[in-house]
């Protein structure tokens, strides 16, 4: 729980009216050019837990990707802002952690990436789920901030029972988030992950891709692809879509793998980390198949005394686990800011009430606190904390946006963002959206005709404007 009654130290904007235009200035320039730093923890929704002295890391391994202009504004490249972290597993109350230390790479593609490929779960720990916890700093020793994971299932081994969609914490659901891994003769040394490179799905032994998991109809081409929900079943079509660059495979029959053979007849619900195989939908045996870094297809043989049964090689048998994104925004482009950014308040639901003159925001989400406010474009809200889950603010008026007001024919939509007494901003995919009534259209058409009554129509209108005619809308 976040404290009501932290400080924080640097710079306060609202001490007076001349500091408050100052600040709108800079969220001004900001919108216009957002300098955002976004950090990106990718992980498994399962962790297998080990026994004795063994340590089955966990696959794919945790990874965090530190994007956005803003990270180039601290100019990575000097000594005294090269970002190192560290990651490990929250304690529970216990102030031990055992961390892996992150050491972060640029990538082609400008991303600083690093991965945390010696973290395991021993079976001490008694708990069904636990969260990583990233601790992030600036190489002159500054912190930047603690990120959470989101939760992580504990798990023995993989079943091998016969899923049941009663059970369905291990099962797989149309739309998620998955990774597929391959392992030749179950060396981890020799783990290699489905990833895309340069607009080409490639086998890489350094970074795994998430890739959505859609449920297609059977009989879709390659360029449509109607998508349905519920949990995968072994011997469905499905799509794998790269979340990250949206490159796409073909439709693909997903099959169950048992001793290297691929299942034709079987339909059961997926599970976590189960062995399986990605069928060319259409073709005579042809399956999704890695060498070394190439992926290529594999002619499966078939099975003279079972017909049911294909033969495949190693790297046609994929490991299935779902995964997990977590990305934390901000920017620290208007002031230079002395405290960590955690925790960052992430933004779930926006809901409006009232009317009028008066109409209210109420924010849903977490990691709120006092110091925060909610607002509308470059203009602030006055707004209430409530819960560390919950703000309430009241809806400026649609004239705080410029003098044009009485003009406007058209609905406005400005971005939500929260920003910290201190300068920092929290950029949300919210939106807001004012909608004139449609039944003062044509009398806006003809305002600039109005008589020296004009006054007493327009602010008729501007009431109207502004009661409950209000939209949110969800950037995609």
């Amino acid at each position: 729980m976040v404290e009501n009654s932290r400080y924080y130290s640097g710079l306060s904007f609202r001490s007076n009216p001349d500091q408050l235009d100052l600040l709108r200035d800079g969220v001004r320039r900001y919108l216009q050019l957002p300098a955002d730093q976004t950090v990106l923890i990718l992980h498994a929704k399962v962790a297998q837990k080990s026994y004795g002295s063994e340590k089955r890391f966990f696959c794919p391994p945790p990874c965090v990707y530190l994007t956005g202009p803003g990270w180039k504004l601290k100019d990575l490249g000097e000594a005294g802002f090269r970002v190192c972290g560290y990651m490990g597993l929250d304690s529970m109350g216990s102030s031990h952690m055992e961390t892996q230390k992150l050491n972060f790479e640029e990538q082609p593609d400008s991303k600083e990436f690093s991965c945390a490929k010696a973290l395991y779960i021993s079976d001490t720990e008694k708990r069904k789920h636990f969260r990583l916890v990233l601790k992030l700093f600036f190489s002159n020793g500054q912190e930047i901030g603690t990120f959470h994971s989101k939760l992580i299932k504990v798990i023995s081994k993989p079943s091998q029972k016969k899923q049941s969609l009663k059970n369905t914490d291990l099962c797989i659901s149309s739309g998620s988030k998955v990774s597929l891994f391959n392992r030749l003769r179950s060396q981890t040394v020799s783990t290699r992950y489905l990833s895309v490179e340069g607009g080409t799905f490639i086998a890489s032994a350094r970074q795994w891709a998430a890739f959505t998991l859609h449920l297609a109809e059977e009989h879709c081409t390659r360029g449509e692809f109607p998508l349905r929900e519920g949990y995968i079943r072994y011997g469905s079509v499905v799509q794998l879509i790269c979340t990250a660059t949206g490159i796409t495979l073909p439709p693909l029959i997903i099959r169950k793998v048992t001793k290297q053979y691929a299942m034709l007849d079987v339909d059961e619900p997926i599970s976590q980390l189960h062995k399986c195989a990605f069928q060319f939908q259409g073709s005579e045996g042809m399956y999704l198949c890695l060498s070394t870094e190439k992926v290529i297809q594999f002619q499966a043989s078939p099975c003279p005394k079972e017909a049911n049964r294909e033969l495949l090689n190693d790297g046609s048998c994929w490991t299935i686990i779902g995964t997990e994104t977590v990305e934390y925004t901000f920017s620290d482009s208007l002031a230079c800011i002395q405290d960590p950014v955690s925790p960052v308040p992430l933004i779930t639901m926006l809901e409006l009430t009232g009317g009028g003159d008066v109409a209210m925001l109420e924010v849903q989400g977490e990691n709120f606190h006092a110091n925060l406010k909610v607002w509308f474009g470059d203009v602030e809200a006055e707004t209430m904390y409530r819960t560390p889950k919950s703000l309430v603010c009241v809806v400026p008026d649609v004239s705080a946006f410029g003098s044009d007001w009485r003009w406007l024919r058209y609905p406005i939509t400005v971005p939500l963002s929260l920003i910290r007494n201190d300068g920092l901003i929290y950029s949300s995919s919210f939106t807001f959206t004012y909608t004139p009534e449609q039944s003062f259209l044509p009398a806006l058409q003809i305002l600039p005709k109005l008589t020296q009554d004009s006054d007493t129509l327009l602010n008729s209108i501007h009431q109207e404007f502004t009661r409950t005619n209000f939209h949110l809308f969800m950037q995609s």
